[in-house]
């Protein structure tokens, strides 16, 4: 609320000012009267103008996570962002002012409202995030922390935390064990509160908001089954790096005097990346629906034809955070294909269909999961939803897939443009490197990429 407020205020503060600053920069002060009238539209417009940099605000970001902020930080990120809303307030309101005569007055009528703005904000922001940033000090606010290690690692881990993250407001509540041995000293810091096989109930038993991974890094497969075990708790999850993933650029040191730490991260993508991907999923999907009819029309009289059967094929696939939901593809096997129990498709599969065959090249049988698109099952871009039949393989092999679970599946995902239809639950693991890379790298960006990508793929029929 504190930062609400003070963004509000200076946007209804730098407005006002501007209002002045304008009518001196455009020699309008002379015998200008300030009537009941004029203070009615000023304060209605600088509401207006309050409301929609709130908005802006929401929408980057700025008050996500609002206890760990860097005032340096904030000071950097609030100079691009009002660069961003004084781009949209000047082309929306001050493009066409009537005042203006020459282009020299609105370079210094836009360059003025910025550096109010900007400045005005800086001020009162700062003052909130000091107040934030007093209370995690003096330790109103906290954040209960579990270790997870028990050699001589984890207690210089400890150690160091006590003494450099006190700004932060970690609090460690204990430490989960690693292994058979347990440093003795660490005991006697912090109780232990068991196996770290049991983080998942401990967390939820321990209230616990942030976790601290002190192994060594070397120790990739133990530190991968941690991360599976933490997929889907709520608690932000660090790591302690190594010199090579330092020289690598992997960590980013937020707080100058804080320990470097490699942060798990919880947003994939910004909230108004979140808000944007979904409405193009709804627009692109009811355009499509309704502007390839004849296409769907098409194939569906073709599907009728190519063999006994409906034209649609139903089957339930595992969508985000692990919820199944139907899928629905254009038929492309023969009726009963599946009568022996799940399995995958091959290049050569007697089971599919000559016109199925040709669909799957040219990626037609996907086409009715706009649909699914369109309900919120899946969205446009990301990891193809599997079986659960075949999940429950992958992951004996690979834990990280639950990974994938993080995000709605995709009609097209990188996996399937760069490696293709999966025969083998070896190949599907193959494939998982790709989403696994789409997620790490996910922005609205890499999601034309992935549909420039997919349509060259259609285009060519190289669709495997």
């Amino acid at each position: 609320m504190k930062l609400v407020a003070a963004d509000f205020g200076a946007a209804l503060l730098a407005w006002m000012c501007f209002y002045l600053v304008r009518k001196y920069l455009l020699n309008e002060l002379t015998g200008y009267r300030f009537t009941e009238g004029a203070l009615f539209d000023l304060t209605g417009s600088a509401m207006f103008i309050a409301v929609f940099w709130t908005f802006l605000y929401t929408l980057v970001g700025e008050y996500r996570d609002i206890y760990r902020k860097s005032r340096l930080g904030e000071i950097i990120r609030l100079a691009r962002v009002s660069l961003l809303g004084a781009v949209v307030i000047f082309f929306t309101l001050l493009l066409d002012d009537q005042g203006v005569v020459n282009y020299k007055a609105y370079y210094k009528t836009f360059s003025a409202y910025y550096l109010l703005h900007f400045f005005i904000t800086a001020v009162l922001r700062t003052i909130a995030v000091s107040s934030v940033q007093r209370l995690i000090r003096k330790g109103n606010i906290s954040f209960p922390t579990l270790l997870v290690g028990s050699n001589a690692l984890a207690l210089n881990t400890f150690h160091e935390l006590a003494r450099t993250s006190r700004h932060l407001g970690l609090r460690l509540v204990g430490f989960a064990p690693v292994g058979d041995t347990v440093d003795p000293e660490l005991a006697a810091e912090l109780p232990a509160h068991g196996s770290y096989q049991r983080l998942p109930a401990l967390v939820r038993a321990l209230k616990i908001e942030q976790i601290v991974i002190a192994i060594e890094p070397s120790e990739h497969l133990l530190i991968q089954d941690i991360l599976t075990l933490l997929e889907g708790t709520p608690a932000r999850v660090s790591i302690l790096p190594d010199l090579y993933q330092m020289l690598l650029g992997s960590v980013k040191v937020n707080h100058l005097f804080g320990t470097p730490l490699i942060e798990i991260k919880q947003d994939l993508l910004p909230l108004w990346q979140i808000i944007l991907k979904r409405l193009m999923d709804i627009v692109g999907s009811a355009l499509f629906l309704l502007l390839a009819s004849w296409v769907y029309a098409f194939t569906a009289l073709m599907v009728k034809l190519s063999s006994p059967g409906p034209v649609f094929y139903r089957q339930e696939r595992i969508g985000r955070n692990g919820q199944p939901f139907r899928i629905i593809k254009f038929r492309s096997m023969y009726v009963d294909a599946e009568k022996a129990g799940p399995a995958l498709s091959s290049d050569h599969d007697p089971r599919i269909t000559k016109w199925g065959r040709f669909m799957r090249k040219v990626r037609l049988d996907e086409l009715p999961q706009f649909w699914n698109v369109l309900k919120g099952d899946m969205s446009i871009v990301g990891p193809r939803p599997e079986r659960q039949f075949f999940i429950d393989q992958i992951v004996k092999i690979a834990p990280h897939y639950r990974h994938l679970h993080r995000v709605r599946p995709g009609l097209t995902s990188l996996g399937q443009v760069k490696y293709g239809y999966a025969e083998t639950v070896a190949q599907m693991v193959e494939r998982l490197k790709f989403d696994i890379l789409y997620i790490e790298n996910m922005s609205l960006a890499m999601d034309f990429r992935v549909l420039l990508y997919t349509l060259k793929i259609i285009v060519e029929g190289r669709g495997k």
